[in-house]
Formats: structure tokens, sequence, C-alpha cells
């Protein structure tokens, strides 16, 4: 009797620790879970506020515009219209832009990154045509062959489709000349190319897990542009 109490007192004890010494796999999984889910919120949070702050800054520069109009109109010292068209353009521009932004998504962004891109390619090269006085070619039509496949695969088309583009600007820009106000535009378009010539260039590199920095840099950058459109509109005289 005593042997027996002895046996299952030694079974028991063993059983104990070798229940401490297991892991726990369902309240692992759980923790593991909680911890993801936490980084996936703080994470939201943090775009959600750099969303907010961009949604301000847009609304702070369409107060400005409104404030630089009157200003402007006060002096009687008028921009070039079509710098005053494409201010105004880019106001509203800006408001989409962080709009979109707000709903953007690690499924959705590259195909939105794709068409900003394309607009303000195709911006610009009007810009340019106007400046070189060159004819109007037949509308660039997007790259849709590589949308299936890997995402690298079609990064890379898209990169050398619009390098393709950078350089015929910077082509038809050379030699070209302007003065007063006009200079003024000129000059921004060749910042404009230059600036378009190395967000392609930092393209080359991007990956799936740059999808926020890259789509909030874009329209942070926006705004800091038309901030300067802005700024600069009473200096652009006739």
């Amino acid at each position: 009797m005593h042997v027996a109490k002895c046996v299952t007192i030694s079974a028991f004890a063993a059983l104990m620790a070798t229940a401490c010494g297991s892991p726990e796999p369902a309240r692992e999984a759980v923790r593991e879970e909680s911890a993801a889910e936490t980084a996936a919120q703080e994470l939201q949070r943090k775009h959600n506020d750099e969303a907010a702050q961009l949604e301000k800054r847009a609304a702070d520069l369409e107060r400005r515009w409104m404030e630089m109009k009157g200003r402007v109109k006060d002096k009687s010292a008028t921009p070039t219209a079509g710098l005053t068209a494409e201010v105004q353009e880019d106001i509203q521009g800006v408001q989409g832009a962080v709009a979109d932004l707000k709903t953007t998504t690690v499924d959705n962004w590259w195909e939105r990154h794709e068409r900003a891109i394309e607009r303000t390619a195709a911006d610009i090269e009007q810009d340019v045509r106007r400046f070189a006085k060159t004819k109007q070619p037949a509308p660039a039509q997007p790259d849709t062959t590589a949308n299936a496949g890997p995402f690298e695969s079609r990064r890379d088309q898209f990169v050398t489709r619009m390098r393709a583009r950078v350089e015929s600007m910077e082509e038809q820009l050379k030699g070209v000349r302007a003065r007063g106000a006009v200079e003024t535009e000129l000059e921004d378009t060749k910042a404009r190319v230059n600036k378009l010539k190395e967000d392609v260039g930092r393209l080359e590199r991007a990956s799936p897990d740059d999808w926020w920095d890259i789509s909030s840099k874009r329209v942070s950058e926006y705004i800091e542009r038309v901030e300067r459109s802005v700024e600069r509109m009473d200096n652009d005289k006739k």
C-alpha cells in the first residue's frame, strides 16, 4: 500500500513537471495574435495621423491661395494666365490626392501610384510641348501587360516606360529660352522634369513593404510644390 502510494505520488509529480515544462501552444498563439493586432492598430493610427496632417496642410494651402489671389488683385500684379490656371488646378488636385491617400491600402497602392505618376508626366509633357512648340503626340497608352505578373516585373516595366518619357522631355527642352514671367514657368517645368526623373529612379528599388511611405511622400511633396507656387504668385509679373 505504501509502495503504491509512493508510485502514485511519483507519477503525479512527473506529470506536473511535464505539464509545467511543456509549451502552451494555444496560449502562445493567442499572445502572438494579440501582439500582431496591437502592432497593426498602432501602425494604422500612425497612418491616420499622417493623413490628418496632410489634410490640414491641404486646407491651409487653399486658405493661403484665396488670400494670395486677393493680395495679387490689390497690387494689380497679375501673374501669367497659365500659372494662375495651373495653381488653381493643383489646389483641387491636392485635395483629391489627400482624399485618395486615406483609402489607399497595400492592395491598391501601386495601381494608384502608377496613375498619379502618369498624370504628373502627362501634365508636365503638356507644358514641355508648349515651351518647345512641338506637336501633340498620340496619347500614351498605359502598359497593362504586366498587371497580372510579379510586382517586380510590373515595377521594372513602368520605370523603363517612364524613363523614356522623361528623356524625351529633356530632349525637347534643350536650347529653349524664355524671359520674364514665362522664364519662371519654364524653370518650374524643368524642375518638375528633374523631380519626375528622381521619383522614377527611386521606384527602381521599391517594394510592396514601402507602400505607405511612397504614397504619403508623393502627396506631401505635391503639397510642397503647390505651396511654393502659391508663395511666388505675386512675383510673376507680366
